[in-house]
């Protein structure tokens, strides 16, 4: 039987230059979600899944996130003072979620690198990462993947069809059938494969859990292009010494780097609100009839 996985890291050190001018002094992932920044629903989504250990590794400009789990109490006693009882319970809600730790990755040397930042907190011990630009609706994807690792004890990744045309700009998973319903064997992983040449259309889509392994793994990689220590490179020695499984993520996935899927999130988690679906769902419909030819 595995070691239970207790602890998560959150890599969030990126500069944001998809999404820019919106990230030129706001961190990426403290973008909105309807009126929650994109990186709490990854922490809600670890203690979703029974984690609740979530380290954050940030980088220079990024100290919104730190504020973010930590209390206010000035706020927190005028809201209180005004009996705004709702804003006062989602102004504390991001400091009781889960015990949030952050260390900052002081060079932008890349993934790999921000994932190896987090060695000291995890210890000898599995993890999950969760790639915050990777938005999941809820925890399901991570319990699956979670599910996977007991059942295995190896590493597991994430995956989920693209079109074809597309995969160049992903990681991509070559696979068979593995030894739990609903878990795929990997065979292999390439990085930003050309379509012709890709194993499948099984993209990396930022959610993992690793045994501790990967540490002396991302030891022995060499930087790439642009001086970056990658993540995938890392898999693939992994995958060279030890088995490696998949989980296919079918739904409820945003990739918040992407202006069209930031929209089509904040619309659907829109939609799961009471608080605003009355109101939304005619209003959308008045829009897309509107523009009906």
């Amino acid at each position: 039987m595995p070691t239970p996985v207790r602890k998560a890291v959150i890599p969030a050190a990126g500069l944001g230059t998809r999404v820019l001018p919106a990230t030129k002094v706001v961190p990426k992932e403290m973008l909105p979600i309807v009126d929650t920044p994109a990186i709490q629903y990854a922490v809600e989504e670890c203690a979703g899944a029974g984690v609740h250990d979530i380290l954050i590794v940030t980088g220079r400009g990024k100290r919104a996130i730190e504020d973010h789990f930590d209390r206010n109490p000035e706020l927190e006693a005028e809201l209180e003072a005004k009996g705004k009882t709702a804003e006062l319970e989602a102004v504390r809600r991001p400091t009781e979620i889960a015990r949030v730790h952050a260390v900052r990755q002081l060079a932008p040397l890349g993934l790999g690198h921000a994932v190896s930042v987090a060695r000291q907190h995890v210890g000898d011990e599995p993890f999950c990462v969760l790639l915050p630009d990777e938005l999941m609706v809820d925890a399901t994807p991570l319990r699956a993947l979670l599910a996977a690792f007991a059942a295995t004890g190896s590493s597991v990744i994430g995956v989920t069809e693209v079109a074809p045309e597309l995969i160049s700009s992903y990681g991509a998973a070559a696979v068979e059938p593995g030894p739990e319903p609903g878990v795929l064997r990997v065979t292999g992983v390439v990085e930003k494969p050309a379509p012709e040449e890709a194993p499948s259309n099984l993209a990396l889509v930022g959610r993992y859990v690793f045994t501790p392994a990967i540490f002396d793994a991302l030891d022995r990689i060499t930087p790439g292009a642009g001086g970056e220590l990658q993540l995938t490179d890392a898999i693939v020695l992994l995958l060279a010494e030890a088995p490696l499984h998949a989980v296919v993520i079918t739904e409820g996935r945003f990739d918040t780097g992407n202006r069209l899927d930031y929209l089509k999130a904040n619309i659907e988690l829109a939609l799961r609100r009471p608080d605003l679906a009355p109101a939304l769902k005619p209003w959308l419909a008045e829009v897309v009839a509107r523009d009906q030819p």
